[in-house]
């Protein structure tokens, strides 16, 4: 690997860990600059096309559930729509980390730790959110069950359409409180 594409992602992986926000929940919710900078995946997209990493990953990831029917979804009470993005979060969080595991060291392992900690911010985030307004979780099933995909540009992007699309939702739905 060129050492010029190895210091480029230290110099980013650095740079990563110096503007991350100590965000509070409401924070969150009321201040969509928060949400932008909490958002790391486009940079995340960038790295993996300066690295020069390939996009096939050692095994197969669940690609997150962003469809949504409008008028489903709005009928749904605040807590489910909060857990079906927390159970996409979770899963996700899972298969980075079993394929992070399995990477060789490299480019590759960097951006999925850096995944895998983007992920779990967001996961931080949204279970505070719920345990923020006391609620209890009820009891979890599928709401949907994602594909599978070896392609790591794909789960980026999916990622990215869950905090954009479902998240965003929700966000706005709490954001009325601000």
């Amino acid at each position: 690997m060129d050492l010029n594409k190895v210091l480029f992602l230290l110099l980013s992986i650095v740079a990563s860990k110096v503007d991350q926000v100590e965000t509070r929940p409401l924070d969150f919710v009321c201040d969509s600059e928060v949400r932008r900078v909490l958002n790391k995946v486009k940079d995340l997209q960038q790295d993996m096309v300066d690295c020069g990493t390939e996009d096939f990953l050692p095994t197969s990831i669940r690609l997150p559930c962003i469809k949504v029917h409008k008028a489903t979804w709005g009928r749904k009470s605040v807590l489910e729509r909060k857990a079906e993005i927390l159970q996409s979060l979770g899963l996700l969080a899972q298969d980075v980390r079993r394929a992070r595991t399995q990477s060789q060291p490299g480019c590759g392992l960097l951006l999925l730790e850096r995944l895998e900690h983007s992920i779990n911010n967001y996961l931080h985030v949204v279970t505070q959110l719920h345990s923020e307004q006391g609620e209890l979780e009820g009891p979890q099933t599928l709401a949907c069950l994602g594909q599978d995909s070896q392609d790591l540009g794909l789960v980026l992007g999916q990622f990215g359409r869950l905090l954009s699309g479902k998240l965003e939702w929700l966000i706005t739905d709490m954001a009325q409180g601000c």
